[in-house]
């Protein structure tokens, strides 16, 4: 039997180990992609640190790497509109035969592996001169800063917006919302290098959120009016309750970010008075995917400054540490198989 190196995660034990495995056949309406590049999410920290768990894992143990780019290797039976050789990505989930929505790497083996299977409705072509790097880290690391901003969030040109936590995928937000005409777009974020990287990505003005004049200068940047729309991608309670005093009229809230913890809003009668909402975000559909790699294609968007470094498979547990311990603030860390 051949078999392959990949990087499991026992969810027991909070192993994770990089392994010989037996590599997959696809069955009917899968194919096999040979993996060029995957990254490596904030989500597959917390899955190693157990602080998120599958919800659906048929098993102890999961191949990660929801983040996946790679060509088509084999086909399996009754797959007609694929062709092995095509450069591809796939998206971040599927469906199962009851309908369930699967996360790839999570649910069900993911793409830090030499081979990856997929089901051929779940593959996205992606140009040539689209880096796989940077075609891996499309679903997710920009394809959900993109759902929040163009569905949840509906964000329209010269409204004031606000984001919370200029990572993996803050710093994408930023990036998609200048695409989107937002004006002015504020960053917040404690770190220095992440207030420089937003600037870099777009950002009107980077503040310190910890500073004592922060939500007055919100208030000054958006002349008294307050936000727009608000996006927490830190998952803190204390953002979210900053964001809830600088809303303005019908401002949205878009929770991004993930927290057990309970949202306060202090003075309801001023959020009902000025019909504001608090709106719940998680990942994206698949058209965002495709509309996003059209837009790599059209030249209106790059990721090449978002790659902060590639590691090879095998230092898969390196590329965790330096996510988990943030070194270099780092946007994405690919590994490449």
């Amino acid at each position: 039997m051949a078999t392959m190196r990949a990087a499991r995660l026992n969810v027991t034990t909070r192993t994770l180990e990089v392994t010989d495995v037996p590599r997959p056949v696809p069955g009917r309406d899968q194919v096999l992609v040979r993996v060029k590049a995957a990254g490596v999410c904030l989500s597959d920290v917390h899955l190693v640190d157990g602080s998120l768990a599958p919800l659906h894992l048929d098993g102890d143990t999961v191949t990660l790497g929801h983040e996946v780019s790679g060509v088509v290797e084999e086909l399996g039976p009754e797959v007609l509109d694929v062709g092995v050789g095509d450069r591809v990505a796939l998206q971040a989930g599927e469906h199962d035969r009851h309908g369930q929505v699967l996360t790839r790497g999570v649910d069900y083996d993911g793409g830090w592996a030499e081979y990856a299977l997929a089901a051929a409705d779940t593959l996205v072509p992606i140009p040539d001169a689209l880096p796989f790097d940077e075609a891996a880290i499309i679903p997710d690391a920009v394809s959900t800063p993109w759902a929040a901003v163009t569905s949840s969030g509906d964000v329209r040109p010269a409204e004031a917006v606000c984001v919370w936590g200029v990572g993996g995928l803050g710093a994408h937000a930023v990036q998609l919302l200048r695409l989107v005409g937002a004006a002015p777009i504020i960053a917040a974020d404690p770190d220095a290098q992440a207030r420089a990287r937003a600037l870099d990505y777009g950002a009107d003005e980077a503040l310190d959120s910890t500073a004592e004049d922060f939500l007055t200068r919100i208030g000054q940047l958006t002349h008294g009016r307050g936000l727009d729309a608000a996006f927490d991608f830190a998952g803190v309670p204390v953002v979210r309750e900053q964001a809830v005093k600088v809303l303005g009229e019908h401002g949205r809230l878009v929770l991004v970010g993930l927290t057990n913890r309970p949202l306060e809003v202090a003075d309801g009668t001023r959020f009902s008075y000025l019909r504001q909402q608090i709106l719940g975000h998680y990942g994206s559909e698949p058209e965002h995917v495709v509309q996003l790699v059209d837009l790599v294609e059209a030249g209106r968007l790059e990721f090449s400054r978002s790659i902060s470094g590639s590691l090879p498979l095998e230092q898969a547990p390196e590329a965790v540490e330096r996510l988990r311990k943030r070194i270099g603030s780092p946007v994405r860390i690919v590994l490449r198989p």
